[in-house]
């Protein structure tokens, strides 16, 4: 059975929080949807705002939106989270251009994509959406702020019906575009309650905060699906969607609000997960193998070639 922590934070808006001013905040995929949602809320409270996105034109436009809504800087930083030396490249730019980041959100993500490889021959949803930001978690955490900084991993209701199989991690047998996707967003939530532990065990001050943002309305659900999938949410993003803006509330919340804790996992709390009012969310209890997470953490480090230390 799916089990949650005692709630401790219900009904939450972006009006809970403080002046971020002197903050900075660096995500992955900023630069649209849920991501570019979270980066103008973060701005509109005057943070510092990095996105990290592929596409430099898209990433230069969403900077133009967030510029002038708060006193912080906005910048970007080119990252390809499907290819394992832009990681590298971008993490190395990031030491030599930012100080210490409070909010590393772990944002970026594909869905449902057809049988696809990274640069690296990982397959596509789990290479982009858990390895790709390992690795990046890896490079990065020493720059996390240790003072109280916090990693953002966001995860999916997805997770609750995701699987890993180890003996087929990068489904070279058997390829299916949900399957995949739900396993991928399983790995994120497993990631981000080992980190959780790690770092709890360390006596690190640095938060792993996980969130999702329901069902929303955004343009994940035709970049990648095909044919019956992107016909089906052509209809139900209309129907039972809600507003990227709404989506984006649990990111900001876990990236940002003092009363996030370590381990905790954010999101919309209606029926059936999928939108309503924003505070603590159920984390089924296969994200909660601990076994699973080591095995799966390992394994991540020697695919990846980095040691995540903390």
């Amino acid at each position: 059975m799916p089990t949650t922590r005692n709630p401790l934070i219900r009904n939450w808006t972006p009006e809970a929080l403080d002046d971020l001013s002197g903050k900075t905040f660096l995500i992955t995929g900023g630069n649209s949807g849920i991501g570019f949602e979270a980066a103008k809320i973060l701005a509109s409270r005057n943070a510092d705002v990095v996105i990290a996105c592929r596409n430099e034109a898209k990433g230069k436009a969403a900077l133009a939106k967030i510029v002038n809504l708060g006193e912080g800087r906005c910048e970007l930083l080119g990252l390809d989270l499907a290819d394992g030396a832009s990681i590298r490249a971008a993490a190395k730019e990031a030491g030599e251009r930012f100080g210490a980041i409070y909010g590393l959100i772990n944002n970026a993500g594909v869905m449902q994509t057809p049988r696809q490889k990274t640069k690296d021959g990982f397959e596509m949803q789990l290479g982009t959406n858990h390895l790709g930001h390992f690795l990046w978690t890896a490079l990065m955490i020493g720059q996390v702020d240790g003072r109280g900084g916090r990693v953002v991993t966001v995860s999916s209701i997805a997770h609750k019906f995701g699987r890993i199989d180890f003996d087929n991690l990068m489904m070279e047998a058997g390829y299916d575009p949900s399957r995949s996707y739900t396993r991928s967003k399983l790995a994120n939530l497993l990631f981000a309650q080992e980190l959780h532990r790690r770092l709890e065990a360390a006596g690190s001050r640095i938060k792993s905060i996980a969130c999702h943002p329901g069902y929303s309305d955004t343009a994940l659900q035709f970049k990648g699906p095909t044919g019956l999938f992107k016909a089906l949410y052509a209809v139900t993003n209309k129907v039972l969607a809600q507003p990227a803006k709404l989506g984006a509330y649990p990111t900001a919340l876990a990236a940002a609000d003092e009363r996030a804790v370590s381990g905790g996992y954010y999101g919309p709390t209606g029926p059936f997960d999928a939108r309503g009012p924003v505070g603590d969310a159920i984390i089924d209890d296969r994200a909660r193998n601990e076994v699973t997470a080591r095995r799966l953490w390992e394994m991540s480090e020697e695919l990846v070639g980095e040691k995540l230390a903390v």
